[in-house]
């Protein structure tokens, strides 16, 4: 009986029917491919069993003029500085305030009542008491996290209940940390939920709390950072790793800092620059404006004729949403246009052109940049920028955005993973406020596909040896490190799979009957004795009914692909016995145990017609 070699095209389509796309792969999840042929991903691991608090959305990572590798970790609730896989709390003071008898206790309980006329905080946000006095049987020194009420009070929990009902504390000093933000972007309905005066009488508003986003950039061994409608911050690294971040506008020598930002970038150049931001002299953004610092000076904002300080103002769009630094320009995005900013010296400084119009983009953290070119996803499509703009076609484009929640747009972000020539986006689907699902760009192959994985943030590997991750456990990880999932610190295996669409014998005139299966799938990289994987053919009486649907003539037929073995194998080749007759057929490669890595090749069916009925 003669052999049928199975080639698929590389890359998943999901923009036709699974009969359509007959000849390539129709659903996967975790794997990529390797010269054409598809592989289950790289694994990873925890990069310490330390965590942080909140949500992180902001990595960066740099190195000290001492050789130190510091990464960058903003979440909504905090910003930290990791090494050594320590997370070092650098979160900059908002205000520090002097209190006399601020605490009420209740006997028997771990809630204590803090007053405080002077405001300005927030639920979830952090402060510190100092020389505080025994209250209720309670000394309340150290961090808390609040739970504001109303009013000047606010409850904080105390590491144990208070021994009696009581008032007092003594004089306290009350040092506040900036202000927390949302772990996802929250719609408020009603009175109330924007500002006063706005919405109709009985009516209200619809109003959307932003996610909290942190940008950050090294100015040489130092870091510039702010969170988005926030201040701009400034950490030295000669300080100690304790050391928290500090207003830029204290800095000795500080002239017209920015006092509100949403994006912060520090060009190749060495100016430092603001995008949408305060007007000189305004504390009130503009959400068009930027504004960059002079050469070699962070401090300095003051535009006169002896240095190069100065600001523009983009004309297309509402509101810039991020920019990039790309090959000799700076790259930004509106809601509306791409700009690319040129430095052309004095008077001007820098000049903008209009390189894209009538365009979208996601979210601030929706670009990736690899050899030259700024890929990013737009709201329902992609687009891609090397010299000109050009929209990015998608074979799985009708998959993503089918299921998208369009209310979390602001949770999209990019990645590269240059080790594989790959863009990575992740985003929520639909119902969901957690960013779960991702989809990969691979720009050498020009393929795509996707998968399910909970990340918040992503950096590629650049000083480091893997393309690091934040997770929902508060961690971050190496990506590519291994061949298992080792996020909780206990190793498992990662499940994965891809599955052809739909082939058949001359156009599905004959029924086809396979009775034998030569798969060609290599497990080298394996760490377990007896690697193996699961390979299926779902067999379908119509090219509608599916894969394994009620009107499935001959079902669904597995077999277990083992190599057995202590020795590499290169390749591995075995015969499968199986009895499946259809019309239409597909082939599912898959795997979750841990231990295994394999590489699917060209597998052979013995195949023959067998009728019409």
């Amino acid at each position: 009986m003669p052999l049928q070699k199975m080639v698929f095209k590389p890359g998943v389509d999901r923009e036709n029917t699974r009969y359509t796309s007959e000849g390539g792969w129709y659903e996967c999840d975790k794997i990529r491919f390797r010269s054409g042929m598809p592989e289950k991903i790289g694994g990873w691991n925890r990069i310490s069993t330390n965590s942080f608090l909140g949500i992180a959305r902001s990595l960066f990572s740099w190195v000290t003029l001492g050789s130190q590798k510091l990464l960058g970790v903003g979440t909504n609730l905090k910003f930290y500085i990791e090494q050594g896989g320590t997370y070092y709390d650098i979160t900059p003071i908002r205000a520090a305030v002097s209190l006399t008898d601020p605490f009420t206790t209740v006997s028997g309980s771990t809630t204590v009542t803090v007053t405080d006329a002077a405001g300005g905080y927030i639920n979830d946000d952090f402060v510190t008491f100092s020389g505080a006095s025994a209250v209720g049987g309670l000394t309340l020194n150290g961090e808390f996290q609040i739970t504001y009420l109303t009013g000047n009070t606010y409850t904080i929990t105390a590491s144990e209940a208070a021994s009696s009902s009581a008032s007092g504390g003594g004089s306290v000093t009350a040092t506040y940390q900036v202000n927390t933000g949302p772990a996802v972007a929250e719609t408020l309905v009603g009175w109330g939920a924007a500002g006063w005066g706005l919405g109709t009488w009985s009516v209200g508003v619809t109003s959307t709390d932003a996610l909290r986003l942190w940008t950050q950039s090294n100015f040489g061994e130092d870091l510039i950072f702010a969170a988005r409608g926030g201040n701009l911050f400034f950490w030295d690294a000669t300080d100690a790793l304790t050391t928290r971040g500090v207003l830029l506008s204290s800095e000795t020598n500080a002239s017209n800092v920015p006092v509100k930002v949403n994006t912060v970038l520090v060009s190749d150049n060495r100016f430092v620059f603001c995008f949408g931001t305060n007007v000189l002299g305004s504390t009130d953004i503009d959400p068009m404006l930027l504004r960059w610092s002079d050469q070699e000076n962070a401090v300095n904002w003051t535009p006169s004729s002896t240095n190069q300080a100065g600001d523009l103002r983009l004309s297309k769009g509402s509101e810039i949403i991020t920019a990039v630094q790309g090959r000799q320009e700076i790259l930004v995005w509106t809601d509306s246009a791409l700009y690319a900013l040129q430095y052309v010296g004095a008077p001007a400084v820098w000049s903008s052109q209009t390189v894209g119009e009538n365009l979208s983009i996601a979210s601030t953290r929706a670009v990736a940049y690899a050899n030259g070119v700024a890929y990013w996803m737009g709201v329902g499509g992609f687009y891609r920028y090397d010299g000109r703009v050009q929209s990015l076609p998608c074979t799985v484009k009708r998959y993503i955005f089918n299921d998208f929640n369009t209310e979390q747009y602001d949770q999209v972000f990019a990645g590269t993973n240059e080790a594989f020539s790959e863009i990575w986006w992740f985003y929520c689907p639909s119902g969901s406020t957690t960013a779960s699902r991702y989809v990969i760009y691979n720009y050498a192959q020009n393929i795509w596909y996707y998968g399910n994985l909970s990340r918040s943030a992503w950096i590629d590997s650049g000083i480091r040896d893997f393309p690091l991750a934040a997770t929902y456990n508060n961690n971050v990880v190496n990506h590519e490190d291994g061949i298992d999932d080792n996020e909780t610190g206990t190793n498992a295996g990662i499940s994965s799979f891809i599955t052809s669409a739909q082939f058949d014998l001359d156009d599905g005139h004959k029924f086809a009957f396979i009775q034998k299966v030569y798969p060609d799938v290599t497990f080298d990289g394996s760490t377990v004795d007896s690697p193996s994987a699961t390979l299926s053919l779902f067999a379908a009486q119509n090219s509608g009914s599916g894969r394994n649907s009620p009107a499935s003539e001959g079902g669904t037929n597995t077999g277990s692909i083992t190599r057995t073995a202590t020795a590499p194998i290169e390749a591995f080749t075995s015969r499968l016995d199986l009895r499946v007759r259809g019309r239409q057929l597909a082939l599912k490669i898959e795997s979750s145990e841990a231990g295994v890595k394999w590489q699917l090749g060209s597998p052979r069916l013995e195949m023959r017609p067998d009728g019409r009925r």
